[in-house]
């Protein structure tokens, strides 16, 4: 059943970093909103699905092996 989800009350909900929660699912895919701060991102990989980086306020950047993304509020980037 479909449902509309609030990203500004799914943050609302939890303040520690680095602990992604699942608000939806899609394809048989997990939605997930992570709250980040400074370098606690540690690398990693996903070998079977792509990841998708949205800033909402702030700045990111993404370390890739061969170069470096950094996105803005309201910018989004697909890995």
């Amino acid at each position: 059943m479909p449902s509309v989800v609030n990203l500004e009350d799914c943050f609302s909900r939890f303040s520690d970093t680095y602990s992604p929660k699942i608000v939806g699912e899609l394809n048989g895919q997990q939605v997930l909103v992570v709250r980040l701060e400074g370098d606690k991102v540690p690398w990693h990989t996903h070998d079977s699905e792509d990841e998708l980086f949205w800033v909402l306020e702030g700045s990111l950047d993404v370390l890739e092996r061969e170069r470096q993304v950094t996105l803005n509020a309201g910018e989004f980037y697909i890995v």
